[in-house]
């Protein structure tokens, strides 16, 4: 990421319901082209922020964690495609590469993606998600379920924006 970064948001998040209703407040900034880094432990809310922002956007299908088919492209009733990806299992920026994502014409949002999208383009809205326990959600959930069904809690959200892209962008 190039640029200076600026804080556009800091703020405690109440539990899901809320998390969904900031992804929505984030939907409302994002165009074509802009890229979403959403950085947190499992269950910290990066799924659940990323339906929020979905269902304002008017994605089609369901908005779910693409672990294991690694990114979904759902078109949306409001213009560009919303890709999200998750970049947990890959091991290096090449393969994130490798997707051949529209990063261009596109939302992208990538959860685990700090450290794999540096170059991609020069402005980025990195979202961290901090679980005021640290509890691992995934430590005692079946492998069946979203790490984001975890029972509601406060969170810690900061939103940093880097890039010339989000000068004089507020939330």
């Amino acid at each position: 990421m190039t640029g200076s970064a600026r804080v556009l948001l800091d703020l405690a998040v109440d539990g899901t319901e809320s998390m969904g209703e900031l992804g929505a407040r984030l939907a409302a900034v994002l165009r074509a082209g802009d890229l979403v880094v959403l950085t947190g432990p499992l269950g910290a809310g990066k799924t659940t922020l990323t339906r929020g922002l979905g269902a304002a956007l008017g994605a089609r299908g369901q908005v779910s964690s693409p672990t294991f088919v690694l990114a979904r492209t759902h078109p949306t009733t409001a213009g560009p495609d919303l890709v999200h990806v998750d970049a947990y299992r890959l091991s290096d920026p090449v393969e994130l590469d490798d997707l051949d994502l529209d990063w261009d014409a596109a939302i992208v949002v990538v959860e685990w993606g700090r450290g794999m999208v540096d170059g991609i383009s020069d402005s980025v809205l990195d979202v961290e998600i901090v679980r005021a326990t640290g509890a691992d959600a995934g430590s005692d959930a079946a492998e069946d379920t979203d790490p984001d069904d975890v029972p509601d809690e406060p969170r810690r959200v900061v939103v940093t924006a880097t890039g010339p892209r989000w000068a004089g962008v507020s939330l």
